[in-house]
């Protein structure tokens, strides 16, 4: 295991690592419930959905893990997933299975522009200043999703009718009022994080989720109610494996000559966002933590093949998607709770390996694992984005041509749209429209433009969608 996963060079240890599995599993548990509950109202199986989830989350995460050696999990990316449900089949009216299709063909197109260099291109032609902003932004983000999963930001609708038919509207955050159980469990979480963080406890992070669970049992946040039997979630899986290749696939995808544009569109912005999502990933934590060192930043620019960690990584990544669509679940991506497990020591793949195994036992353990609430694991997220908040202090304020786009890069991320790719996209675009006003248009990489473009591209045809 010390050859295999390099622990020692890596300054970690095998319980070390086990820890730091356990928390970025129970981090991103929640996935295995939330999933299923998102992707079945497109008319799938829940079971199904709950299975291939875990499949795939299995396959990704194990490959990250044994061909990588980074400490990444994987799973079906939220954001993703509501995407897929809510504007691609409801709001554009293709099937489930026609969606899958195109989250497969995504996943194709991944596999393309990592075998071909492209995502390590666009990684190198990253400023420095943009990629501490990613990084800090990502932790602001993670914070600010352990908050909201728990309702201590509530927000007070501008329109009310206009907010019950579904749309976006106007809204006024506000502290929710705390005579919540659920808030009174995440504040416990919260307080026991803090202090086992501050006090350097060994595995204080699963510590802190584990105590919170035990907690709200009594506060009845900790429930049995979202379990559902083995062998009736096994016997749904038939109904989503495979299914991207019935008739009601690829065929009837393909059916309508007339949709072909409309087709083309979605997958490209399934592929943006799939992408993104992951080198934000990757940039805001693996640079921090050294996961990702200079001499593999320097192997990333200069070797050729698979002849650094970033490189494998990226290709582990890719081909977890087409591997999801194939199950029968949406875009499978690295997780950015893995910050949590990275935070609670983990620098090698044998932290993946572990969350791979816990996610094959949770197929036999579902009332165990969901029976973890949110409430439990949002204090351990509010404070691993608390230290990943730390890379924006690296980013030269005083120097409002950096200070601009990191700006609006780490706010877009956390707070306004709620997704890390359009956080890299307000970064990018601003990026380039404070260089042009400078007179230094040729110091911005022919990347960062042509990417610039493609997300106000992305723009347009979703105003226009």
């Amino acid at each position: 295991m010390e050859k295999f996963f390099h622990l020692k060079e890596n300054g970690t240890t095998v319980s070390t690592e086990i820890l730091a599995g356990l928390t970025t599993f129970f981090a991103m548990a929640y996935i295995i419930v939330v999933n299923p509950q998102i992707l079945s109202q497109t008319g799938m199986p829940w079971g199904g959905v709950f299975l291939a989830t875990i499949i795939a989350a299995i396959i990704g995460t194990l490959v990250m893990g044994l061909f990588a050696n980074v400490p990444y999990a994987q799973a079906a990316g939220m954001g993703l997933n509501a995407f897929f449900t809510y504007t691609v089949c409801f709001g554009l009216g293709f099937s489930w299975q026609q969606t899958m299709c195109m989250v497969f063909l995504c996943g194709l197109i991944n596999i393309l522009i990592t075998v071909t260099k492209i995502r390590k291109m666009i990684i190198l032609a990253i400023p420095e200043s943009l990629q501490h902003a990613i990084g800090g932004g990502i932790g602001l983000f993670v914070a600010y999703v352990g908050m909201l999963n728990v309702g201590l930001i509530k927000f007070t609708p501008g329109d009310p009718k206009a907010a019950a038919k579904g749309g976006a509207v106007a809204a006024t955050p506000g502290l929710a009022n705390f005579n919540d159980k659920v808030l009174w469990v995440f504040l416990i979480g919260l307080v026991l994080a803090i202090v086992f963080t501050v006090m350097k406890v060994k595995g204080g992070m699963l510590l802190a989720i584990a105590i919170t669970t035990v907690i709200g049992i009594p506060f009845g946040v900790t429930t049995w109610s979202n379990s559902q039997s083995i062998s009736e979630t096994f016997s749904q899986l038939p109904q989503t494996f495979g299914a991207i290749f019935s008739a009601e696939g690829f065929p009837a995808l393909f059916s309508d000559p007339t949709k072909l544009p409309l087709v083309i569109v979605t997958i490209f912005a399934f592929s943006m966002s799939d992408t993104f999502d992951t080198l934000g990933t990757f940039i805001g934590t693996g640079r921090r933590t050294g996961i990702f060192s200079a001499e593999d930043e320097k192997a990333l620019e200069n070797g050729h093949g698979f002849s650094s960690k970033m490189d494998k990584a990226l290709f582990a990544d890719s081909i977890a998607t087409s591997i999801g669509a194939i199950c029968g679940t949406s875009n499978t991506t690295t997780y950015v709770e893995s910050s949590a497990g990275i935070a609670a020591g983990g620098r090698t793949g044998l932290t993946s390996v572990v969350v791979a195994i816990c996610f094959a036992l949770s197929a036999f353990l579902a009332p165990v694992v969901s029976a973890v609430p949110s409430a439990a694991t949002a204090g351990v997220l509010v404070i691993v984005g608390c230290m990943m908040a730390a890379s924006l202090k690296e980013v030269k304020w005083d120097d409002i041509a950096e200070a601009i786009p990191a700006f609006f890069a780490a706010v877009f991320m956390a707070f306004l749209l709620l997704t890390i790719s359009y956080g890299i996209a307000g970064g990018f675009i601003m990026y380039c429209i404070v260089k042009t006003c400078k007179g230094k248009a040729k110091e911005v990489h022919p990347i960062i433009w042509t990417v610039a473009a493609l997300f106000i591209l992305d723009f347009v045809c979703m105003a226009i969608l």
